[in-house]
């Protein structure tokens, strides 16, 4: 996704070195951010939720021993949503750099889904894409997705500040 930023005509050597260092330090400390998050809080992720419906103190809810989520479960506690950290993240220092220029559409392929793209046309569409596929895939709960981003748009803008001061 930063690729696409870098990669508009026009922009300087310069300007992506900056880009692409204030995304990875803004990226790392999230990252830090949010695994400390998870092992303070230790919340179970839904597959662990759902089979044990009956033993989870509401009456309301009931066991499916069988569910199975759609992707692979990581093997780290559930809250908050690392994925959506990482992506709020980089959106906020991208709509940073928006200020300067319009966006392009933003893309990226996987190497490991057989070259798939995806496509988003604003920032904003591209996180909410990553904290709906978190959701419908079964890995993350909504609250964990928003507490996921709003984290990361702190975070992004605490980066922001942290490069800006450092840019004089």
């Amino acid at each position: 996704v930063v690729r696409s930023v870098a990669a508009q005509p026009g922009r300087d050597t310069l300007a992506n070195a900056r880009l692409f260092a204030t995304v990875a330090q803004a990226m790392d400390d999230a990252l830090i951010a949010v695994m400390d998050a998870k092992y303070a809080y230790s919340l179970w992720r839904p597959v662990t939720a759902i089979r044990n419906g009956d033993i989870d103190g509401n009456d309301h809810t009931e066991r499916d021993a069988a569910w199975t989520p759609m992707i692979e479960t990581p093997l780290h506690p559930e809250y908050p949503c690392a994925h959506c950290i990482l992506a709020a993240t980089v959106a906020t220092v991208l709509k940073a750099e928006a200020r300067q220029r319009a966006l392009p559409v933003l893309s990226t392929t996987s190497p490991t889904a057989q070259g798939a793209v995806r496509s988003w046309n604003s920032l904003d569409a591209f996180v909410q894409e990553v904290a709906l596929a978190r959701i419908v895939g079964g890995v993350h709960y909504r609250h964990s997705t928003e507490v996921g981003q709003a984290m990361g748009q702190r975070i992004g803008e605490w980066a922001l500040h942290r490069s800006l001061a450092g840019a004089h």
